[in-house]
This record gives structure tokens, C-alpha cells and sequence, in this order.
């Protein structure tokens, strides 16, 4: 099969690999319809993740077709459409029995394009598939689909859960690339009075306003009347900088939430001496994906608008180029980008 390969820091290419096989008994392998690229494949890319190896197919996102499946798998059958969850889970570890899969201490967790070989490719191999895929329901587009194989629920889980978003409250949203984006998305669920969107990217708050934020802007005026006023209910922290959490600990009020959304790739400042006396909970997290059947009713009932969150798709075949097009997002308006096995979506297949 033809896969995406990391070759060391800074480097990566499309070339022919093994195709995958039942190694296991609860395995399962899936053909690969459509995939995505996330924020931790570019810190892959960097070098920042020592224990991804040369040689490992990248990605975590798919929706596919069961190809086959190993003995003990049976919530699947060949000829299913399925998502390929980003998290794989054993389902018998003390984590897994309390739903919080991305613990998993049974040989899952996050591997798929970290530990063992990923989504973006032809095919791929996916352990503990009775516990780590979702059967397609109801007349979902594989496109809307793969946005449940992680983003949304890493925004809903990581970010609105976690920070306990209420109705009436007011919600800031900082780093509007796609995971913000999609917290600004999910949060509309408990109808907060009001949803900030912060960042640097002039085209990343116009899509924020577009997708559901009453205001959008950059770190200004409005961040400071709310540092030195009421303060937010709920802050988000969506983008994985020392100064984002920064922000998110001026703006939150006494007795807030932070919700620590971002993968940091160097340490954050915790300023204990301006927060010791306001009550904040800090949370953090990595994503279980326990939300996506409840997300997948929503987003098939209309209810979660995120049409506008995709914006750029390529063949698989492209992948490079997707690669190119995502790193530039924040300068080009890029946010989720997909690639298709069989074309760019709305071709003929090749």
C-alpha cells in the first residue's frame, strides 16, 4: 500500500509499505476513506516527540471500510463504515471501566501514528477495534464524520466538559485554529450567554464569527475590560503556547474554570501569586472520545454547524501538499484539512 512515512525531524514522504495485517485477535483492518491531518502531526514533524520512530506512518483520523477482522472482534464486520477513533482502548484496564480511554494501560491510548502505524495511508491497522471504532449511523458524509474521530470531541471533552461550561456563561476561546474553533462549535450545547474568540490570525477570527462566536478578536480591549471586570466563567486554552495560558489566567474570573486544551511543546508560567486567592480550577486532559456517540446524534441532527470547519481537501495521494496547506493555516484561513482516497470530495475517482 502507499502511506504517509515520517523519516526523522523535518522530514516525510508517500512511498510504497507493507500492507497491514491481523496481528491480534481483537484487530481489525480498515481501508481508508478519508483522513485528516491534526496539530500533533506537525509537532511529530518537528522532532518534538522523541518516542515516534523513522519509519512510522503518520496520522490518527480516518473514517474507512472494515477490510477484515480478527477472531474476537464483533461490533464490526467486514463492509462496515467506521470511524477510526484517535484513541485506541483496551477496554478492560481500571481507565478504560471508567470510560477514560486516552489512559488507557492496556496497550492503547494515543498510539495510531505515534507508537504503532497510522491513518494516512491506504490501509490501516487498528487494535482493540471492538473499542476503538464507531459504526457510521444515519446519513453522516464521511467528510463530517472523520471531524468526530478527534476534534470534536477534544473540544467538547477537553474543553467544554472539562471546563464546566454552563448556561449563561461567558466563554473565552483562546487560539482559534481548528480544535478552538470546534470548542466554540461545541459549547453552543449549554447555551452560554456569551463566546469570545482570541488569536493572531485575522482569518481564523473571521471563521470563529462565522461558526458561532459572538465576538472575535485579538488580544485587546475586550480581553482587558474582562480581566479588570466580571472576567470569564470559562476559559479555553486552544493553542498550545506559554502566552495563551498566560491570557487565559488574566481573563478568567474568580471561581472560573481553565480548560487547557493546547498541546504545549515548552513550559508555561503559572502565576500562583496573582491566582492563590481567586478559586481557579485548572484542567487538563487528553481526549477519550467517550462523546462521540452523543456527538454524531447532535452532528447528524443538524445540530452542530461545521460545514465551515473544513476547508481544504486533496487526494491522498496529495498528502504532501495537504501537509504544506495545513502548516500555513494561520496565514491562509486553512483549518481542518482532508484528504480522500479516491479524489479530492465532489470529483470522479481517479
Amino acid at each position: 500500500m502507499r502511506a504517509l512515512v515520517y523519516d526523522g525531524p523535518g522530514r516525510v514522504s508517500w512511498e510504497t509499505t507493507p500492507d497491514p495485517v491481523i496481528e491480534a485477535p481483537t484487530d481489525a483492518v480498515i481501508r481508508v476513506d478519508t483522513t485528516t491531518i491534526c496539530g500533533s502531526d506537525l509537532h511529530i514533524m518537528k522532532g518534538e516527540l522523541a518516542e515516534v520512530r523513522p519509519g512510522t506512518v503518520l496520522g490518527h483520523e480516518a473514517v474507512g471500510v472494515v477490510a477484515e477482522v480478527g477472531a474476537e472482534v464483533h461490533r464490526i464486520r467486514p463492509g462496515d463504515d467506521v470511524i477510526v477513533s484517535c484513541v485506541s482502548a483496551c477496554g478492560d484496564c481500571p481507565f478504560c471501566r471508567d470510560a477514560m480511554y486516552g489512559q488507557c494501560r492496556g496497550g492503547g491510548g494515543w498510539i495510531l501514528g505515534r507508537e504503532i502505524n497510522g491513518t494516512q495511508a491506504e490501509y490501516v491497522r487498528v487494535p482493540f477495534a471492538d473499542h476503538s471504532t464507531h459504526p457510521l449511523r444515519g446519513t453522516l458524509t464521511h467528510e463530517d464524520a472523520v471531524l468526530l474521530a478527534e476534534v470534536l470531541p477534544t473540544a467538547y471533552e477537553v474543553g467544554v466538559c472539562n471546563g464546566h461550561v454552563s448556561p449563561g456563561d461567558t466563554v473565552v476561546v483562546v487560539g482559534a485554529g481548528p480544535v478552538g474553533l470546534a470548542a466554540v462549535i461545541t459549547s453552543r450545547i449549554y447555551s452560554p450567554r456569551r463566546t469570545i474568540a482570541v488569536d493572531l490570525s485575522q482569518p481564523r477570527l473571521e471563521a470563529a464569527k462565522r461558526l458561532g462566536a459572538d465576538a472575535a478578536e485579538l488580544p485587546g480591549k475586550l480581553i482587558d475590560d474582562l480581566a479588570d471586570g466580571p472576567g470569564a466563567d470559562v476559559a479555553i486554552e486552544a493553542a498550545g503556547t506559554p502566552e495563551s495560558f498566560v491570557l487565559c489566567t488574566r481573563v478568567v474570573r474568580s471561581g472560573g474554570h481553565i480548560a487547557n486544551i493546547g498541546m504545549h511543546g515548552k513550559p508555561a508560567t503559572l502565576h500562583l501569586e496573582a491566582l492563590w486567592r481567586k478559586n481557579v480550577t485548572i484542567s487538563t486532559g487528553q481526549v477519550d472520545t467517550s462523546s462521540v456517540p452523543s456527538l454524531m446524534a447532535l452532528l447528524t441532527s443538524g445540530r452542530l454547524p461545521v460545514s465551515d470547519l473544513v476547508t481544504d481537501r486533496f487526494a491522498l495521494d496529495d498528502v504532501e501538499r495537504a501537509y504544506d496547506t495545513f502548516s500555513r493555516g494561520p496565514d491562509t484561513g486553512a483549518l481542518k484539512v482532508v484528504m480522500h482516497a479516491n479524489g479530492v470530495s465532489g470529483e470522479e475517482p481517479p
